[in-house]
């Protein structure tokens, strides 16, 4: 059944069902006198019910009497064509004239009923004249081609449901076996070429020119992009002035540093799911009121290093806007875009990412590659596999998109397994850096909490530091100072950003109650010259004992409300303690009033740092392409190139690197990077890189995925087998047994077993950068 013969159907029918409707509707009209307020309805209805209503009670009796002529009429000519059919049918109600009386109200219902059988009895016989038509042609019956399986299976289901998404119609599907075929072979790809549509070869398309990414400092453009109407947009547009001088020195830096390497310009879609109405947008209207800023900071950030590094962006903050970016054809979401991705990267949020797979169609499988995850706590692999973590207790409510691991790119460096993405906080000039040390107040406390319930329960180790401190508070309030916030702190309110850095300019001390995790807050205020002082989690934090972390694509311990500080930072600018004992709390705020310390902020978090990693992730990474190709994992295992093992010693160390003299492979980061360990049993691959120094990464773990690299480790395997496993490569001491890994998805960092030790694929990093390896750049 076509679509005309669709639309036709749904008008007849409709115009049927409101005659009928306001027929009754009028006749309640009628006797609504009596029952005056009997319904909701009543009041309109004795409106209608009126000599208005009757008039145009003639004009629908007439106008069915003269569709009915022309149906009877229309019903008679078997020969002619289904356009001139419709033809006919729409002229009938172009010619419409308002004439007939209420009274025949029984005749009409009946001429409706008679008339939706004549429109059926049409589309039925032009129905079989295409069967025939098409039968003689004998160009749509379903083809059996063994390269494509699912050709059949896929002509069914559009015989049975191609009405359930208005995109179909939309590509020319018209219910007759030929366009299912069409649609299918040249839409989607379930049907070989259809030899009589001239295809026989699928076009491709020239790849555009290259064209060379300049450094811009102009912010204008961006700001214009941004847009407006959203508190959320007009924070990020505010941070990006702020920070404008910045990073227009930092570029000037970066292009100093890369002056020799020609960067390729991306076409880039940034498309911020969380901050769509369809989504919810629960952050804008918490801008004013306390609510979390910090994913607002990073896509500020990202936004500006995307465009400062001069590449070609666009910016979705809803689905109107990311339909026509994309090309998304009209329709519930079930076809394919209507041409090629008009872009190279797409950096989205896991909103982003469902509303892309429920309006992309298969379009989304197809170029899932040139996405990139911006994923504040990080998606491990065991999560992100969906067969595997279905089959082995890993599947959350996040995770499960079968996407690299390095798609997802997280706030801080806490996940190797994912890209480190990052922010950045504000830099000192050295006028600012001498007042900040000659203006501190040492015994001033500003507590990190916007949030009143974020103070419960806290009074103990309040009072405390009160003892030696003036503390500083800035919780929201709206015209009563919150109870929770006890009366010696001095609350400010929610404070303006710049006035929030005035304050922390002055305070000695930055103090975490636990929550929120891994925010920007702390790293601004260390480079404020403030300590942090934080507590410490005992046991961990993580998904299997702690709420937040509950559904999170993560099994992450965290050992503190900011690991990050506490790692990479550490003594003097942050100290980690139990806030449970009150002897050593009170004996460190003790010892924070003697230390003197400088502001301090981490390259990995200057404008520089992230542009150089933006940059570096930018031109090297590439999920589309495939690999190199590797030795695979056959029966035996074995290496195949020169010589007899690629991995050897290095000076003075049981650590193993790529030799030399080994068949070279391409990749990023380089070989060169490689240092292979293993772990202790029931220790994971983060931690084993970490006691050694060095940072796990994964892109290296298909070189070590050999049976040569248990053997130059010194394992002897009795056997050795391969299978999906996220601790593989690894070994078991108990069997002798070496497993390799079977699907390259499950390469994975993190996860620790007594049962293995597993095989692990260090680098070095370079000083501040640990996202990038010496010779990443």
């Amino acid at each position: 059944m076509s679509s005309n013969h669709v639309m036709l159907l749904i008008f007849v029918v409709g115009i049927g069902f409101f005659s009928l409707c306001f027929l009754m509707t009028s006749l309640g009209g009628q006797f609504s006198a009596k029952r005056p307020g009997d319904s909701p309805f009543t009041v309109r209805a004795e409106v209608l019910g009126g000599p208005e209503s009757r008039g145009v009670l003639r004009k629908i009796s007439d106008m069915l009497e003269v569709i009915m002529k022309r149906m009877d009429a229309l019903s008679k000519l078997g020969n002619t064509t289904d356009t001139h059919r419709l033809d006919e049918l729409s002229s009938a109600l172009d010619r419409i004239q308002p004439i007939g009386l209420v009274e025949r109200i029984q005749a009409i219902a009946q001429n409706m009923s008679d008339m939706a059988v004549r429109v059926e009895q049409i589309l039925q016989r032009s129905m079989a004249s295409n069967r025939v038509r098409d039968g003689a042609l004998g160009q749509c019956e379903t083809p059996k081609d063994p390269r494509y399986p699912d050709c059949p299976s896929k002509m069914d289901w559009m015989r049975a449901r191609w009405t359930s998404d208005p995109c179909y119609a939309f590509y020319g599907v018209d219910g007759s076996d030929c366009s299912f075929l069409v649609y299918l072979s040249e839409v989607e790809w379930f049907c070989p070429p259809l030899a009589w549509r001239n295809q026989t070869v699928t076009p491709t398309l020239k790849p555009l020119p290259k064209t060379q990414a300049v450094f811009q400092s102009d912010i204008g453009s961006l700001l214009e992009q941004v847009g407006t109407g959203k508190e959320s947009l007009s924070f990020m547009k505010r941070r990006i002035r702020r920070l404008a001088a910045q990073w227009a020195s930092a570029a000037r830096r970066l292009d100093d540093k890369l002056r020799s390497h020609w960067r390729e310009q991306k076409r880039i879609l940034v498309h911020v799911g969380f901050l769509t109405e369809e989504s919810g947008d629960v952050f804008s209207p918490k801008v004013l009121k306390g609510g979390p800023l910090g994913e607002m900071v990073q896509w500020a950030d990202i936004l500006t290093a995307l465009h400062v590094l001069g590449h070609n962006l666009k910016i979705s903050v809803s689905l109107k806007e990311l339909h026509g970016f994309l090309g998304v054809p009209p329709g519930r979401g079930s076809c394919p875009l209507t041409g090629p991705l008009p872009f190279d990267l797409i950096y989205t949020d896991y909103h982003g990412l469902q509303q892309m797979k429920q309006h992309m169609g298969l379009s989304l499988r197809k170029h899932k590659c040139h996405i990139r995850v911006i994923d504040t706590f990080g998606t491990e692999p065991a999560y992100n596999h969906e067969e595997y973590a279905t089959l082995h207790g890993y599947r959350t409510n996040w995770g499960y998109w079968n996407l690299h691991g390095q798609q997802y790119m997280t706030m801080f460096p806490h996940t190797p397994d994912n890209s480190f993405m990052g922010f950045v906080a504000e830099e000192l000039n050295e006028t600012e850096r001498l007042n900040i040390q000659r203006n501190k107040v040492n015994n001033m406390a500003v507590v990190y909490g916007k949030e009143a319930s974020m103070w419960k329960g806290k009074e103990k180790f309040l009072a405390i530091l009160h003892r030696y401190m003036e503390i500083h508070g800035t919780v929201y309030y709206e015209t009563q100072r919150p109870p929770e916030v006890p009366a010696f702190v001095k609350n400010h309110g929610l404070l303006p950003q710049q006035e929030l850095q005035q304050l922390l300019r002055k305070a000695k001390l930055f103090i975490g109650f636990g929550f929120p995790y891994e925010g920007p807050a702390p790293l601004e205020a260390i480079a404020n010259g403030c300590i942090f002082l934080q507590p410490k989690f005992n046991p961990p934090h993580s998904s299997l004992n702690h709420e937040f972390f509950r559904g999170k694509p993560t099994s992450r311990k965290v050992s503190s409300q900011h690991p990050y500080a506490e790692q990479y930072i550490g003594r003097p600018h942050v100290i980690t303690i139990d806030f449970n004992n009150s002897e050593e709390f009170d004996a460190t705020i003790r010892e924070i009033m003697r230390i003197n310390v400088e502001p301090f902020l981490p390259y990995e978090y200057t404008c520089e740092g992230m542009l150089e990693r933006v940059h570096a992730y930018i031109q090297n990474q590439d999920f589309c392409s495939p690999e190199a190709p590797f030795p695979p994992v056959n029966s035996s295992g074995a290496w195949l190139g020169s010589p007899p093992s690629p991995f050897i010693l290095l000076p003075n160390s049981s650590i193993l690197t790529w030799a030399p003299n080994a068949s070279y492979y391409t990749s990023w980061p380089p070989l060169s990077a490689l240092r292979l360990l293993a772990s202790l049993e029931g220790q994971s691959c983060v931690k084993a890189c970490q006691n050694a120094g060095l940072i796990c990464e994964p892109a290296l773990y298909r070189f070590i995925n050999i049976k040569e690299a248990f053997s130059a480790l010194d394992f002897q395997c009795e056997g050795l087998e391969s299978e999906m496993n996220h601790l593989f490569p690894a070994f078991s001491a108990e069997h002798a047994e070496c497993g390799l890994q079977q699907d390259p998805l499950l390469f994975s960092c993190a996860g620790s077993s007594a049962k293995y030790q597993r095989l692990c694929p260090c680098r070095d990093y370079r000083n501040g950068q640990v996202a990038l390896c010496r010779d990443c750049l």
